[in-house]
Order: structure tokens, then sequence, then C-alpha cells
């Protein structure tokens, strides 16, 4: 099943291109359409709202669809929107493609992430899905530095051109391998959707994801002039600590497969532990090149690992109908990046100086920590309502 798994990541790889794709190339867009960069920068938030309201919608409308034609429809889509971004006319035609761009991300990673859970045995389905977001950390390393590299060559637009055409091959690599997984997945119905998000499990999944996860971001928003002012790094030295930052990512989640297997919850209480003590130690030790970079790495290693933690457990939590809450865990995240950022410019702009975001991050990992907590005994608690069954396990995943 390495094939399908693979297909789909393609789809995944262009995402995670589209939505951090921005961030490298913000100037060039700034100065070809004559905005401040300020006002550039709604381009990163439109995408996150798309994100955020496309998710819930997407899925609740399509629960009695194919899953197999809504991932090749998904990825019709955002090759659609990141056209229009390519070839928009005037800046508000841009600011509205980013919007329509996001509004697939969360459907096509909840659609995924169910469909590979459906093809491999129980006990590989937190790695299935980590194989199917792959895409999106690998994306951190390659596509994003490849676009930023690509700018000084051509223009922005031929970037979105681009990762049009990743989409496209996503489509054909689904055709191709992945089955119809009619028999496997079960399909739900919108009411059934939204009664799984009365799973305090869930609930809280989806919180831990919203507040703890923007300690990471309240950093990575801010890393280039943190880098570049404080570490005294040039562009190539900070290019060269963001493809560090990827690779942190990509093995994070690959190890993060393994952990959501195999031991979720202190994977996850390990993971927050970390992100904190790696903020926090970044903020007397940015200064130096070494334990700078060394600190990026750790961070996005670690901030890695809670993503397929939380997207098992999203699949645990929601018994009747996982789509929804599955393609949440993206809006949630989605959450984060902007509450980390705007809390980040908030002690920014109060003067407190550039490792002030730092401690912001701290922050909201301890709060994700405590909420693991809670978490943890939501799950215990439904464990003794419903005593563990590998049967009944095996029948709840195939939803």
């Amino acid at each position: 099943m390495r094939l399908p798994l693979f297909a789909m990541s393609i789809g995944s790889f262009g995402i995670g291109t589209a939505e951090f794709v921005v961030m490298g190339i913000l100037p060039a867009i700034a100065a070809t359409e004559k905005v401040s960069l300020a006002d550039a920068g709604m381009l990163v938030t439109a995408y996150a709202v798309g994100v955020v309201v496309g998710a819930p919608l997407l899925t609740v409308a399509t629960t009695r669809f194919s899953r197999k034609r809504l991932l090749i429809a998904f990825m019709a889509f955002f090759a659609g929107a990141n056209l229009l971004t390519a070839f928009a006319p005037s800046f508000e035609v841009l600011l509205a493609s980013r919007f329509v761009a996001g509004l697939p991300h969360g459907a096509y990673f909840g659609a995924a992430s169910v469909v590979g859970a459906s093809l491999v045995p129980f006990e590989r389905r937190a790695r299935a899905v980590s194989a199917v977001m792959a895409g999106l950390t690998i994306a951190t390393v390659v596509g994003v530095p490849l676009s930023a590299l690509a700018v000084d060559l051509v223009t922005w637009r031929l970037v979105f051109v681009a990762i049009a055409l990743i989409a496209v091959a996503a489509m054909i690599a689904i055709e191709l391998t992945v089955p119809d997984t009619g028999g496997m997945v079960r399909q739900s119905n919108p009411a059934a959707e939204v009664r799984a998000l009365r799973s305090a499990r869930v609930v809280l999944t989806l919180l831990t994801g919203m507040i703890g996860f923007g300690g990471m971001f309240a950093c990575y928003t801010y890393l280039t002039p943190l880098l570049s002012e404080v570490t005294g790094f040039g562009s190539f030295a900070i290019a060269c600590t963001l493809v560090v930052f990827g690779l942190g990512m990509t093995l994070g989640n690959i190890a993060g497969g393994q952990v959501a297997d195999r031991f979720p919850l202190r994977g996850l209480f390990a993971a927050f532990t970390s992100i904190a003590a790696v903020l926090a130690l970044m903020v007397f030790t940015v200064a130096s090149p070494v334990m700078a970079v060394a600190c990026v790495f750790a961070m996005a290693f670690a901030s890695s690992i809670v993503s397929p933690v939380l997207a098992r457990m999203l699949l645990d939590g929601a018994h009747e109908a996982p789509s929804l809450a599955s393609s949440l865990h993206h809006s949630a995240f989605n959450v984060a990046n902007a509450n980390g950022a705007w809390l980040g410019g908030m002690v920014l702009g109060a003067g407190l100086g550039l490792t002030a975001p730092l401690m912001v991050g701290v922050a909201l990992s301890l709060a994700g920590l405590v909420l693991s907590f809670a978490l943890a005994g939501a799950v215990r608690a439904a464990r003794r309502r419903v005593p563990a069954r590998p049967d009944a396990t095996m029948e709840l995943i195939r939803i």
C-alpha cells in the first residue's frame, strides 16, 4: 500500500508548498503588486482563514461521496485556485484566490487520513497517516526553499503555476494507485459528522492543537528577523537554517507516526515539554550560531511529533464519523498559526524585543501540556465506558 500513500502525499506536498511559500516570496509579491509588506502579509492570513472555513463546510457537504473521488476533486479545486493566484489581475483577486486555495486544505487531509488508515492494519494506521502527511513536511525542506530561490530567477507567478501542476500530478497518481475504499470506509451523514464533535476527546484534541501548537508558530513566524538581527546570520545562512527546520519537521513527522502508534499520550507530554524547554533555552542562546541552529532543529522535530499523535487521537475519538474531526485537525493548526503569530506580534509591538515571541511560545506550549493532561483524562474515561476490543476498534477506523 505504499504507492497509494505516496500518491496522496504528492497532494500534501503541493498543499504544504502553497501554504508556506508566500512567507519566502512576500517581498517579491509586495513589489510587483505595489503594496506594503504588511498588506502582502494578508495573503498568509487569507489562506489560513480559507482552511478554517473550508475544512468543516466541505467535509460535512461531501460525507456521502467516494473518498477517492473527493481526493481528486479537492486537488482539481486546489489546482484551479493556484492558477487563479498565478494570473490574478489585481491584488484584491490575488487575496481572494489565496482564500479559495485554502478551502480544500483541511478537507483533503481529512479524507486522505481516513483513506490511509483504512488501507493498513490497525496497528499501523498512525504511520499511514504520517506517510500521507510526509509531503507537507517535505515541502518545508524542498518546495519552499526552491520557490524562494526561483523567485530570484523568474516571476513569483510561475511558482503558483508549478504548484498547480503538482496538484495535477497528484490527481493522476491518486486515480492510478488509490483503491476505491467504498467497502472499507463506510459512508456517514452530515448529522453524524457534527455529532462527533460532542465527544470530549475530540474537543480537547482540537483545543490542544489550537493552543499548544501555537508555541512553534510564535517562534517560526519571526524566525528570520531573529536570526538576522540577534544571531547575525546573512540571507544564505538563514536559508540554510530554514532547511534545517524543514529537516527537523520531516524527521519529527516520521518519529511521530511511530510514537502515535505505540504511546501517543506519553509522546504528547514529551513533545510539548520539549518545545517549551527548547524555546526557553533559545531565549538565552540564540546569539550563538551553533545553538540557534540546534534549537531550531529541536523545536521543529518536537513540534512535528504533535501532529500525527493528535491525528490518531481524533481518529480514536470520533467513533461515528472521523472525517469532519480529522479535517478540523488542520483547521486547528491554522488557528494555532494565527494565534502564535498574533501574540508574538503583540509582544514585539510592545517593544519587548525579538526574543519575546519565544517566551510567548513557551507559554503556549505549556498550555498545550496542561490540555494534554486533560485529554488523557478524557481518554481514560472513554476507555472505562467502552472496553477496547480489536474487532470493535477495527470497525471504528473503517468508518
